[in-house]
């Protein structure tokens, strides 16, 4: 392809609104352009990056045995209100009415879909297992999409269903797909990590993300330094610790209350106290959805883990009480919570049992217990896993290791669904003695417009895009520094020729442009291998070769330069 024939519109400056490095350089180097929130256009360059990723996907998902189909990006609400998710999924789920007043949506998963299709073609044993897969655009109307291409509301994304008579052969595809991710990735040049992790909407009871590790990441997550554990932070298990034992002999000191004016936060009080956070014992006050309002318990240096909250609590949503529904609340005073006194149902996070000499809320305003001893003071508490994980925690599965954060960007995701959609939507099978079971299902998903975002945030640099070979817009950038000059300008076209009937995909910057302007762009757009053509290596019969991952320069003679490349590239 020759530049002056393309439509590469790239910037000079960062776009105003862009957040992450992948957006700015997206959008500076002409593969994308917002049309409204979350909403973009593929440029020509970014549509060569999405192909390619698409081509790889759906290579290593034919050699895993899996068979590709094309669901519709709209569905009937009926389907969705027999899973129970019409309800359930909430505004992320864009509904709309046809012109007869029936109610759709644009699917940003398509379970239903498939579960319903599978329903009336299924009816023996003998017909199962199999997987059936699409690479469909779908639509999830996110409250604040941002990120460019990492958290839009329109995206694109390959979705896979797996159908089984048995947990033991689901569990087996799910082994097949979580190999067949790895090689996915693999091949897209992508230093990745699976973690566990939580099912979220789509439901079921075992998932692993596949994460692309970048600072820049949404996601925490954890790894174990001794072992393979890796988990996303919210599922991330804590080890109980093995108790030290209570010194009965001991004696804690007295209970004492404290003045702490208008100190309300742990950091606020440890600095008036000059104690350090792990020393408080904080108060948290949550309602769930059955109205109920639960004090939750953690060390001061902790957070909660809601979703592990939830589940204790056996929830579906909780949040954090507001003041309207804590000042209706006796011996509640916002700000100085505590469990010493309190008549709210209590939980703790395991951290805090057996502390002694802690600080907690008075509950009265502008107080607070000092020499608290857990046992002593207040013993009616629920004790669980309830905090998220943090570096330097025990790995929760073998005994040397620690847990070491990271962030990471979720490109991929694979679940054991079970029977929630099939039992839901009546998908049944009979086996071979003529009884009607449930169909056991899997899912799997990788974000195909991600993983262009998730490829840039781990590979730039100061002056752009360096994409991984493998999913490059194009392998060769050939740079003439004066196109107009006769000699450098046959010397072009006739590599330019030469690498296009090797099958080396070429683009030619043809322009009429400064040769500065032509390398700011080359380094923007990221081809992974420049070849400038310029006078003074003519003369001496020579090329130069440039990588753009490490800047390594070399000079190759003319004469065989397409077959040098040619063998650079496909080694």
């Amino acid at each position: 392809m020759r530049w002056s024939k393309s439509l590469i519109p790239t910037l000079k400056e960062d776009p105003a609104d862009a957040e992450v490095i992948s957006h700015k350089l997206l959008v500076r180097a002409g593969f994308i352009r917002q049309i409204s929130r979350g909403i973009y256009d593929y440029f020509p360059l970014a549509l060569r990056v999405l192909r390619k990723i698409e081509q790889i996907v759906r290579e290593e998902m034919n050699r895993a045995g899996a068979q590709e189909l094309l669901m519709p990006i709209a569905s009937p609400a009926e389907l969705w209100q027999e899973s129970g998710r019409w309800e359930m999924y909430g505004k992320e789920l864009l509904r709309f009415k046809d012109r007869h007043e029936r109610d759709f949506c644009l699917g940003p998963t398509h379970e239903e879909i498939v579960t319903d299709l599978v329903r009336g073609a299924v009816r023996s044993y003998r017909e199962l297992p199999f997987n059936l897969y699409q690479i469909q655009t779908k639509f999830r109307d996110e409250v604040r999409p941002r990120f460019g291409l990492m958290r839009g509301r329109e995206f694109i994304m390959k979705d896979a269903y797996s159908f089984h008579t048995d947990v033991a052969d689901c569990r087996r595809e799910y082994d097949n797909m979580f190999e067949t991710y790895r090689r996915i990735f693999t091949r897209c040049g992508l230093r990745y990590r699976p973690v566990e992790a939580d099912t979220g909407a789509i439901g079921g009871s075992l998932s692993h993300e596949f994460q692309v590790l970048a600072e820049s990441g949404e996601d925490a997550i954890v790894s174990c330094n001794s072992c393979d554990y890796a988990a996303n932070i919210e599922k991330a298990e804590i080890k109980a610790r093995p108790s030290a034992g209570r010194d009965h002999a001991e004696e804690s000191p007295p209970l004492e209350k404290v003045s702490t004016p208008r100190k309300k936060s742990v950091a606020e009080v440890a600095e008036f106290l000059k104690l350090p956070a792990d020393q408080f014992i904080k108060t948290l006050v949550y309602k769930t959805d059955r109205g109920e309002l639960v004090a939750v318990l953690a060390r001061g240096d902790h957070e909660i883990n809601e979703l592990k909250l939830r589940r204790f609590l056996g929830c579906k949503e909780i949040a954090l009480a507001d003041e309207a529904a804590l000042s209706s609340t006796a011996g509640v005073v916002t700000g100085f919570l505590g469990p010493i006194g309190s008549k709210l149902r209590t939980v703790a996070d395991r951290s805090i049992q057996g502390m002694r000499n802690a600080v907690t809320g008075a509950n009265e305003a502008d107080a607070h217990f000092i020499h608290v001893d857990q046992e002593r003071d207040f013993t009616t508490t629920e004790f669980a896993d309830l905090r998220l994980a943090m570096a330097g925690d025990p790995c929760p599965r073998c005994e040397q290791g620690s847990l070491e954060a990271h962030r990471g960007i979720e490109v991929g995701q694979v679940f054991y669904l079970g029977t929630k959609y099939s039992e839901a939507m009546g998908a049944t099978y009979l086996d071979a003695e003529g009884r009607q079971r449930p169909i056991e299902m899997g899912c799997y998903g990788i974000g195909i417009s991600r993983l262009v975002a998730a490829a840039v945030e781990q590979n730039h640099d100061a002056n752009g895009i360096v994409w991984p070979v493998s999913i490059a817009p194009f392998h060769v950038l050939l740079l003439p520094i004066n196109y107009k000059d006769k000699a450098i300008r046959e010397a072009a076209d006739k590599l330019y020729q030469a690498l296009q009937e090797r099958g080396v995909e070429v683009l030619l910057d043809d322009r009429d442009e400064r040769p500065g302007v032509k390398f700011k762009d080359a380094d923007l757009v990221g081809v992974p291998l420049r070849v400038t053509i310029g006078a003074k290596s003519l003369e001496r019969g020579c090329i130069e070769l440039r990588w753009r991952r490490d800047g390594k320069a070399e000079e190759i003679p003319v004469a065989d330069s397409a077959e040098k490349l040619h063998a650079v590239l496909t080694r």
